[in-house]
């Protein structure tokens, strides 16, 4: 992405249901990068997503997740073969070639006859000579694969991103020299292949419809280091729907006049003790018990119960009767499938939501507690049971996407709230 931004406009992509690598992506390109998750947003709306965004870029880059075949449970429903499928695009196959050679032949083998993906280049990574790279090219040839090795990249310590629990650095942590990343890029990979190969590709067709209902809104989205994790597909199809967004930082602004709120998911943990000593906490539930629709996921479920126990337990905004604390050990990971058996301020009892989990934190909650999902896949909050409900507020440790569920119970709320 950084070697193609030096002279064209780059739209990036992230299969899967990843908040963290798409920052990376938007900070390289400078433009909002779109993820692409067959099970949450189904196929037409991967088609859909990529459309849309694609439309005014000169090239598109996927960036897979896991290995290339690696889907729901055994299946191939949300892999990156699955999406490479849905949109007939060509694949670049990246591969570790640490300490192999001719063994790679098997894997390329392997990987172009297990299933019918348009594999048109490889690109090895941590190569240890110019010897290495002709030792596994021969291999190719010699075991008659046609597919050409376009990139060879050595190892190199000073391109790394650190990590913490939930995956790596944000963007805006990330001191990685762009210049030296694109520099190292285009002296070890065929830009020109990479080009040729993407000219080819047509894209396929899909009928972009436009909302049947809108609504006059303001809706305050917090966003700060606390609160960072959105697909800007739900940004955007808010403002289709619209709505007047409104940034705020629940650390340090006051609640800004809007009509309701949509809290994402974040490291609020790490940020515990501003959150407890911000005035805003108190706005919030003022506003809360005054009726305003609240919507919140995963990080924001923290942020609205009672209490968030890390070194220390401290004070939340308490609109929900629960209580969050964090642990050492993952306690939710992977897709969600929901069935929704309340009425709630994002949607109506009957329907079913597809969403994805990842947290380490447990939330302890109330006997009376009113949850809005029983979840058939996924873990939730407890015993399968997720979404707390409480006045117009709605949490969850579900995360979902615009494709799955519409705004537009949400934004009817909020336009009510308003009247």
């Amino acid at each position: 992405m950084a070697a193609l931004c030096k002279k064209y406009r780059v739209q990036p992509f992230k299969v899967g249901p990843d908040f963290i690598d798409p920052g990376h992506h938007t900070r390289i390109c400078d433009r909002a990068s779109r993820n692409l998750d067959s099970f949450i947003m189904g196929e037409k709306g991967v088609i859909e997503t990529f459309r849309r965004a694609s439309a005014d870029a000169d090239f598109s880059i996927i960036e897979g997740v896991m290995g290339l075949y690696d889907g729901l449970d055994s299946t191939e429903i949300a892999s990156t073969a699955h999406v490479a499928k849905i949109l007939d695009v060509p694949v670049l196959l990246v591969i570790d070639a640490r300490g192999v050679s001719r063994s790679l032949a098997a894997v390329v083998k392997g990987f172009s006859e297990f299933d019918n993906v348009n594999i048109q280049g490889i690109i090895l990574n941590n190569v240890g000579s110019e010897r290495h790279v002709k030792l596994v090219r021969d291999s190719l040839t010699s075991a008659g694969i046609n597919i050409p090795i376009i990139g060879a990249l050595p190892k190199n310590k000073e391109l790394s991103i650190p990590s913490r629990h939930l995956g790596l650095h944000m963007a805006s942590e990330n001191t990685l020299n762009v210049k030296l990343l694109s520099d190292f890029i285009e002296k070890h990979i065929d830009m020109e292949a990479v080009i040729n190969i993407a000219n080819a590709y047509t894209p396929p067709y899909v009928e972009l419809k436009e909302p049947e209902e809108t609504f006059n809104v303001r809706v305050g989205i917090a966003q700060d280091s606390a609160f960072c994790f959105y697909y800007q597909d739900s940004l955007d199809a808010l403002k289709r729907q619209g709505a007047d967004i409104v940034f705020f930082s629940l650390m340090s602004d006051d609640l800004p006049q809007v009509d309701g709120l949509y809290l994402g998911g974040g490291y609020p943990e790490l940020y515990a003790k501003e959150l407890e000593s911000s005035g805003t906490r108190e706005q919030i539930k003022k506003a809360a018990d005054d009726g305003m629709p609240i919507y919140g996921e995963c990080g924001a479920l923290m942020y609205l119960n009672e209490t968030l126990t890390t070194d220390r337990t401290y004070r939340m905004a308490g609109i929900l009767g629960a209580g969050s604390r964090m642990t050492d050990k993952l306690q939710g990971l992977g897709y969600t499938e929901a069935q929704v058996v309340s009425d709630s301020p994002l949607t109506r009892k009957g329907t079913m939501i597809r969403g994805h989990e990842f947290h380490y934190s447990v939330t302890e909650c109330g006997r009376d507690a009113r949850f809005a999902y029983r979840l058939r896949r996924g873990k939730g909050i407890i015993d399968g049971k997720d979404g707390l409900m409480e006045h117009n507020t709605l949490a969850s440790y579900m995360h979902t996407h615009p494709a799955a569920v519409s705004f537009a119970e949400f934004l009817k709320l909020c336009s009510r709230y308003k009247t």
